[in-house]
């Protein structure tokens, strides 16, 4: 491995690499040696319509650099659409050795206001997504017996935030499927990991700001860009990362955090097992203590980004 290239020869594709973290992403795998397949559809933050031109640019500024990528402008949200992501990577550089799963829509909405198709259509382009790219490069993986998956996971799913119902379940959902692809692809040195990002971008930019400290925090975020998330993930694609893997890592600007994972905290039994009764008066007062409080991702991180 050449110093200051780290994925040299290596195949990347980045879906939703158009824009923001992505294309930070994208453009920092490719100064480090890999080939990018640059994915996004070109929709809105809703994930409405479609242009070309975001990767389309993305790739433009990789080759001035000297680079090598390609774009791709088919949709993770369909299978059968997600496997000419990959098939792309193969039919224009040879192989494939990782994949970034960052493509992601918002449908904010309070729970209570949440339409059925809120919710279908953000967890179709995130988890079901992030499954169908990963499903088809699996099968060159195991071939292959090498390979790396990296997901853009969200607080919003790993702490909680406000009116992200669907946002938040697609998010921690995608730490599941990472964390069982993970095991079941140990067996051919396929490791699959998470990131939890912190960016100002066109996303974080929709959020409105409806109180002052609201809009401190803004204020702030706005000075963290996408490309602080590249290094971690560009690492998390080499092989320098070959001992990494079922790992949820989080980025805020220059902070790198190595996040829990659901253990036992505390247990506690009863010789004659339990009633209903048993769990008000002697589990509850037991566990209370432990239990978690409402926390949203800023009661978590009170803190600007070092």
């Amino acid at each position: 491995m050449t110093q200051g290239r780290m994925v040299e020869g290596k195949v990347v594709v980045v879906t939703g690499a158009g824009r923001g973290i992505g294309a930070a992403i994208a453009k920092l795998m490719a100064q480090q040696g890999a080939k990018v397949v640059v994915n996004d559809i070109g929709a809105t933050l809703a994930g409405e319509g479609g242009d070309q031109a975001p990767a389309d640019e993305v790739v433009a500024e990789i080759r001035k650099a000297g680079g090598d990528a390609v774009s791709n402008f088919d949709s993770v949200a369909e299978f059968a659409s997600a496997a000419k992501i990959i098939q792309s990577a193969v039919d224009c550089f040879g192989r494939i050795d990782c994949v970034v799963n960052n493509a992601g829509i918002l449908r904010d909405a309070i729970f209570h206001k949440m339409t059925e198709d809120d919710w279908d259509s953000v967890v179709k382009v995130m988890l079901k997504g992030a499954f169908n790219t990963c499903r088809h490069a699996a099968d060159h993986f195991r071939r292959q017996e090498s390979g790396s998956f990296v997901h853009m996971t969200s607080t919003s799913g790993l702490v909680g935030a406000m009116g992200q119902v669907n946002y938040g379940a697609a998010k921690l959902g995608m730490v599941g499927l990472s964390k069982n692809i993970a095991i079941d692809m140990q067996r051919f040195n396929v490791r699959s990991n998470c990131i939890a990002p912190v960016a100002w971008t066109r996303m974080t930019a929709s959020i409105p700001s409806k109180d002052p400290a609201a809009k401190k925090r803004i204020e702030q975020r706005m000075q963290v860009t996408p490309e602080h998330n590249a290094p971690l993930a560009v690492f998390l694609a080499s092989d320098a990362a070959r001992e990494v893997t079922g790992q949820v890592f989080s980025v805020r600007r220059n902070e790198i955090f190595l996040m829990s994972q659901s253990r036992p905290l505390r247990s506690i039994h009863r010789a004659g097992g339990w009633t209903p009764d048993a769990c008000a008066e002697h589990m509850l007062p037991a566990l209370k203590s432990w239990f978690f409080p409402l926390d949203k991702t800023a009661d978590v991180f009170p803190w600007d980004s070092i």
